[in-house]
């Protein structure tokens, strides 16, 4: 591991009312939890519910996909050996990255449909361009050789809760020592918000703390659209609390699961919503519940919920930051 400096992606354009899609044929009731996922419950329990129960379709973004593209250069650049990891090679490495995302992703085509042109698109890989050199200027790869890159991770806590992610970056020090980095296209949090965009981090840290037993020495974020790299270095007192807000939030779900009643909580954020012609904020009507409904207070106990923390259903659990 090499020395590392002290120390949002980016907004979307709000998409047009799209026509109700039809749930998913096969709904069924959450059974792990993801960092993603935690976030929309998090920020909207009905956003959690299209997403993980109805698996309504969403619009792809530019700011999102580039954001992917981005990732699969970083990956792919660690394949050359450490001398040939040159700016050069990694924007080079971009036009490939993209047929090859196009081809498992066809449907990122309609984001430049009617782009005969190709100006929108040779913009866009531009900006991308411009996010893979701004790293160079962060990390210094030739002085890296990751342990891992892009590895799934998952793990069953002692409750029955099984967490899940994909973790950008592992770097493993001679020492043994474990540093966990993630890459972030957009900018920097401000110092107010930087504990919520630790949330993340710090999941992954209580993950690979219960997989190998190891708590990672650091927790780096690289934020390539400002240039920023923001650290932490946790200790078990942070992980330990960290599963107990999962757990809390866990419990909510289950109950909002059971019960049916995910609310919305209407936001800033509700701008960039695909679901805005669902949700009853903007007079919009949810499909219908596709799973099973038991009412609250039953008395019965459900298959995979935590310990007794109450919560009510629907309703956002707070975890750091948030």
């Amino acid at each position: 591991m090499t020395s590392v400096p002290p120390p949002s992606q980016p907004p979307r354009p709000a998409p047009s009312p799209a026509s109700s899609p039809s749930p998913s044929p096969s709904p069924s009731a959450p059974s792990s939890l993801s960092p993603s996922r935690a976030g929309d419950f998090m920020q909207c329990p009905l956003l959690y519910r299209f997403r993980v129960i109805d698996k309504l379709p969403e619009k792809p973004s530019e700011a999102a996909t580039r954001g992917t593209l981005v990732h699969a250069v970083l990956e792919r650049l660690f394949d050359n050996p450490a001398a040939e990891r040159t700016p050069g090679r990694a924007t080079a490495l971009i036009p490939g990255q993209w047929d090859r995302l196009l081809e498992s992703r066809p449907e990122l085509a309609e984001l430049f449909a009617g782009d005969e042109g190709g100006e929108r698109l040779a913009r866009w890989l531009g900006q991308a361009e411009q996010l893979v050199e701004r790293w160079f200027s962060l990390e210094d790869p030739t002085r890296l050789e990751p342990a891992e890159r892009e590895l799934f991770v998952e793990t069953e806590l002692e409750s029955g809760l099984r967490l899940r992610g994909v973790i950008d970056r592992i770097d493993v020090a001679p020492t043994g020592e474990v540093r966990i980095v993630d890459y972030k296209t957009g900018k920097a949090p401000r110092p107010e918000y930087a504990e919520g965009a630790l949330f993340q981090m710090k999941f992954y840290a209580l993950v690979i703390w219960r997989l190998k037993g190891v708590v990672p020495r650091r927790l780096q974020l690289v934020y390539l659209g400002s240039g920023d790299v923001m650290t932490y270095d946790p200790v078990v007192a942070d992980l330990e609390r960290v599963e107990r807000k999962l757990l809390a939030l866990w419990e909510a779900i289950s109950l909002a699961t059971r019960t049916g009643e995910w609310r919305p909580r209407p936001t800033k954020l509700c701008g960039w919503c695909d679901h805005q012609a669902l949700c009853p904020e903007f007079g919009g009507t949810p499909p219908v519940y596709p799973l099973s409904v038991r009412p609250a207070g039953d008395g019965q106990d459900d298959q995979g919920r935590m310990d007794p923390v109450r919560a009510e259903a629907g309703r956002p659990v707070a975890l750091d930051g948030h």
